[in-house]
C-alpha cells in the first residue's frame, strides 16, 4: 500500500506542480488546510483582489479547498524571460496556468488582418463558440482584439469587438448534369464498390456528394449520389463490347498479347489494320484491343473486397501484398492497363487472403507504426480524470492510504495515468513532442463544464477521459463542434449519441460473439450444456443461436440460496465426448458452487460397475468473466482443472519495456489500470504521431496490440467508435495463456 502512495504523490507533483517550469510572472499554489485567501494574499505580497482577477472559479468570502490549485500573480510585476517556459517535452503541466500565461505571454496566432469591427452584446447563455460561428471567424480572432476574455469568462451584457476580414472568393465549381447520373446505392454496395464500378477516386466521390459523411464510411441503402455517366452507356444498360488503347511495350508479340488480354492474333489484327501495313507489331504503336466488362451489378460485398491504391505503390508492392500476379490484377481490373494511380479503387477476390486485414470488405493496410513517426506533428491532448485532490489534505497519509484503497475513481484515475506518463516518456523518446494538460474534474459535472468551456477545445487533438457518464456526455458535446476525439478509458454506456467518443473497452456484445466464434471453430462432437441464471436469459438464448441442440440446466433461484440440481447436471453429461459447459452469472455463490460441481464430475467415472469405463471429460466456459469469478471462495485449482475459457480485453502484460520504464519511475510493478493507461495512450500518441488526426486515420489503421491490450476501433453508424479486438484466455496447469 505505500508503493500505491508514493506512485499516488508522484502522479500528484506531475498534475499540478509541473508548472513550475513557468516564466516568472506567475506560480502557483496548492491551498493548504485551514488557509484563507487573505492569508495567501500575505504570504506573497499581492491583493486577494489580483487572486481573485486570475482565478475565476474562486469567490470573494467562500472558503478554499484543500489542494485547489491557484494562479500567483508576481508581487513587482516584473517579467525575467519575455516568453514563458513550457514543461519538458511529453510533461504534463498543470492546465489553467500553462492556458493562462500561453495567452498573455503570446498574444496571437492570427494572422489575417481586419477591415474593421462589430459590436456585440453578449446574450444570456451564449458561447464564444457560439458568437465565433454566427460571425463567421475563430475564438482565438475574437479574444486577439478582447485581451480580457483570456482571463475572464463571457458575461451578459458584455460588450466586445468582432473583427470583419475581407472575403475570399471561392472558386465556383460548375458541373455539367449532361455528364453525370443520379445512382441509388444498392443492397450490399459500399463506397469502395461503386467507385471501382465508375473508376473513380473516393476522393472524386465526395465532392460530387458532399453531403457523404466525412468521419464514417458508412453508406446507406436507397441513398441518391451523383455520378459520372460510363462513356458509351448507362451503366444499367452498357454494352459489354468495349475497346481500350493500348501502347505496345518492347519486345511484345501475339503470344503474349493473347495470354495477358485473352485475344486471338486475327482479332488483333482485324481490329488494328496498320499492324500489316507496318510488316507487324512495333514497338510504341498504339493500337485497340477488346475489353470485356462485367455487368457493375456483380460488384458488391457478396463477390469482391476492395482496395485503395496509396501514393508511391507499385505494381511489385501490390502483387506481393495480395498474392496475386499482375496479369490476374489486370483481368479483375482492366484500368490497370493505364498505369497504376494512386486514389484508385481494386476490386480482388472476396476469399482472397494475405498479409492484410479485411474490414466491411476494404483491405486495410497493415502499418507499423512505430516505423511510421512523423516527428513534426506535435499533438495536443487534454486529461481530464477524477484525482479527486479538493477532498485530501496530502499531509495525512494515512487518510490518502484509505482514500485510495476505497475509492475506485481514484484507484482508475492514478493507475491510468501513471501509466500514461510512461506513454509520454515512451514516445517522447521516440522524437515526438507532445503538448499535454491534465485537469482534475472531481467527478463533477459543472467543474467538467467549466474546464471545457475556458480551454481552446480547438487546440487539442483529442480528450483522454472523463470515467463518468454524465462528464463524458459532456466533453463529447462539446468537443464535437470542433471534430475533436474523445478517449473513454474504462467501460463506459451511453444512452445518446456519442460519435466523437472512442470507447477503448470492447463491448460484452463484442466479447461474447468472439467467445462463442472460437467455440464453433473449435467444436467437433463435444457435448454443450449451458447453465445461466434468469438475469443471464438473453446470453443464454444467443449461445442456444449458435448451438441449438445445447442441453439447458435450470438454475433454482430462492430469495437465501441460488444453485443447481447435482443429480439432473449427472443425467446431461456425455461419457463419450467432452462436455463444454457454459456459464453465465453475476452472482459468486452460483459459480463457486457450479464450478466445485463441475470439477468433481471431472475424471470421474459415472457407473465405476463398468468395466472399461470411461471419465467424464468436463471443460468450462463462460461469455462474460465479471467480478464474481474473481471472488476468493471461487478456488483457482478447480478453474485450471475444468481448463476455464473467457474472452477478455487484458491479457498478462509481459515483462517487457514498459514494465522497466514503469519501475524505474514509480519503484512498483504496474497493476492492469496502469498497464491499460498506458495501451490506450501510446496507441492514442502513435497514431497521432503517425497523422495528426485521429478521426481520419482510424478508417485505415486496423488491429494494433501493445503490452496487455488491443484496438481495433469501428465507426458506428452514429454512436461512437468501438474497439471491437479481444483476446481469448483460458487456464493451462494454473498458468492463465493466450489462446487465440
Amino acid at each position: 500500500m505505500k508503493n500505491l502512495v508514493k506512485v499516488f504523490f508522484t502522479v500528484c507533483f506531475s498534475v499540478f506542480l509541473g508548472c513550475k517550469a513557468l516564466g516568472q510572472k506567475f506560480t502557483t499554489h496548492a491551498v493548504k488546510q485551514n488557509e484563507t485567501l487573505y492569508s495567501i494574499a500575505k504570504q506573497y505580497g499581492v491583493s486577494q483582489e489580483e487572486i481573485l482577477k486570475y482565478n475565476k472559479e474562486l469567490k470573494s468570502g467562500e472558503s478554499l479547498g484543500i489542494n485547489t490549485i491557484l494562479v500567483i500573480p508576481s508581487a513587482n510585476g516584473k517579467v525575467v524571460d519575455t516568453k514563458p517556459k513550457g514543461p519538458e517535452k511529453g510533461q504534463p503541466v498543470n492546465g489553467e496556468v500553462a492556458e493562462l500565461v500561453n495567452r498573455i505571454m503570446n498574444d496571437s496566432v492570427v494572422k489575417r488582418e481586419p477591415i474593421g469591427f462589430v459590436e456585440h452584446k453578449v446574450k444570456k447563455r451564449e458561447t464564444l463558440y457560439g458568437i465565433a460561428k454566427e460571425y463567421g471567424v475563430t475564438e482565438e480572432e475574437i479574444k486577439k482584439y478582447n485581451t480580457q476574455l483570456y482571463a475572464a469568462q463571457l458575461d451578459r451584457k458584455m460588450v466586445i469587438k468582432i473583427p470583419k476580414y475581407r472575403k475570399v472568393k471561392e472558386p465556383q465549381n460548375t458541373i455539367d448534369v449532361g455528364d453525370y447520373e443520379k445512382y441509388i446505392v444498392a443492397p450490399k454496395e459500399t463506397r469502395w464498390s461503386i467507385a471501382n464500378k465508375y473508376g473513380i477516386t473516393i476522393d472524386s466521390l465526395l465532392v460530387l456528394n458532399p453531403s457523404l459523411s466525412k468521419t464514417s464510411n458508412y453508406l446507406q441503402e436507397g441513398y441518391e449520389l451523383l455520378l459520372p455517366k460510363i462513356a458509351g452507356s448507362t451503366v444499367e444498360n452498357q454494352e459489354t463490347q468495349l475497346f481500350t488503347s493500348y501502347t505496345v511495350p518492347p519486345k511484345m508479340n501475339f503470344y503474349r498479347l493473347e495470354k495477358e488480354f485473352g485475344v486471338k492474333s486475327d482479332e488483333v489484327v482485324r481490329l488494328n489494320p496498320e499492324i500489316t501495313e507496318r510488316g507487324g507489331l512495333k514497338e510504341g504503336m498504339i493500337i485497340r484491343l477488346p475489353e470485356t466488362k462485367l455487368d457493375p451489378g456483380e460488384i458488391n460485398t457478396d463477390n469482391y473486397i476492395f482496395y485503395e491504391v496509396k501514393p508511391k505503390q507499385n505494381e511489385f508492392r501490390l502483387t506481393r501484398k495480395f498474392g496475386m500476379s499482375w496479369e490476374e490484377l489486370i483481368k479483375l481490373n482492366p484500368e490497370l492497363r493505364d498505369g497504376l494511380k494512386a486514389g484508385m479503387v481494386l476490386k480482388l477476390p472476396k476469399n482472397q487472403v494475405g498479409e492484410f486485414e479485411v474490414r466491411n470488405s476494404l483491405v486495410l493496410d497493415k502499418i507499423n507504426l512505430l516505423d511510421s513517426i512523423n516527428v513534426d506533428n506535435k499533438p495536443k491532448i487534454m486529461f481530464l480524470l477524477p484525482f479527486r485532490l479538493d477532498k485530501l489534505d496530502l499531509n495525512d497519509t494515512e487518510t490518502v492510504e484509505w482514500t485510495i484503497q476505497n475509492r475506485n475513481s481514484l484507484k482508475y484515475s492514478l493507475g491510468l495515468y501513471s501509466g500514461a506518463l510512461v506513454a509520454l516518456d515512451s514516445i517522447k523518446s521516440l522524437g515526438v513532442s507532445v503538448d499535454v494538460k491534465t485537469f482534475d474534474n472531481r467527478l463533477d459535472l459543472q467543474r467538467t463544464k467549466e474546464i471545457l468551456q475556458r480551454e481552446n477545445l480547438g487546440s487539442y487533438n483529442a480528450i483522454f477521459g472523463p470515467l463518468d457518464v454524465l462528464s463524458l456526455k459532456e466533453a463529447s458535446t462539446q468537443a464535437a463542434g470542433y471534430d475533436l476525439p474523445v478517449i473513454a478509458p474504462v467501460p463506459a454506456k451511453s444512452d445518446i449519441s456519442l460519435g466523437n467518443v472512442f470507447f477503448s473497452y470492447t463491448p460484452e456484445h463484442t466479447l461474447r460473439e468472439h467467445m462463442l466464434s472460437f467455440v464453433l471453430e473449435k467444436r467437433v462432437d463435444e457435448n454443450i450444456i449451458i447453465i445461466a441464471d434468469a438475469k443471464n436469459r438473453v446470453v443464454k438464448d444467443s449461445i442456444l443461436r449458435k448451438f441449438p441442440t445445447a442441453k439447458i440446466i435450470s438454475v433454482k433461484e430462492e430469495e437465501k440460496n441460488i444453485g443447481i440440481n447435482r443429480d439432473k447436471l449427472e443425467l446431461q453429461l456425455s461419457k463419450e465426448t467432452e462436455n463444454w459447459v457454459f456459464v453465465e452469472s453475476d452472482n459468486f455463490k452460483l459459480i463457486s458452487s457450479v464450478v466445485s460441481i463441475l470439477n468433481s464430475f471431472h475424471n470421474s467415472v459415472l457407473d465405476i460397475e463398468e468395466p472399461n469405463a470411461k471419465k467424464i471429460r468436463v471443460r468450462m466456459f463462460t461469455t462474460d468473466k465479471n467480478n464474481a469469478f474473481d471472488n476468493d471462495v471461487i478456488s483457482s485449482t478447480h478453474l485450471s482443472n475444468l481448463r476455464f475459457t473467457y474472452p477478455s480485453v487484458y491479457r498478462e502484460a509481459p515483462s517487457d519495456s514498459f514494465e522497466k520504464r514503469y519501475k524505474a519511475r514509480f519503484g512498483v510493478v504496474p497493476d492492469r489500470f496502469a498497464v491499460r493507461g498506458f495501451d490506450v495512450t501510446f496507441d492514442l500518441l502513435l497514431k497521432l504521431a503517425y497523422k495528426n488526426d485521429l478521426l481520419d486515420v482510424s478508417k485505415f489503421i486496423g488491429e494494433t496490440q501493445y503490452s496487455g491490450s488491443k484496438f481495433d476501433y469501428e465507426k458506428d453508424i452514429s454512436s461512437g467508435y468501438f474497439n471491437k479486438a479481444s483476446y481469448i484466455m483460458g487456464y493451462d496447469n494454473m498458468y492463465i495463456k493466450e489462446l487465440e
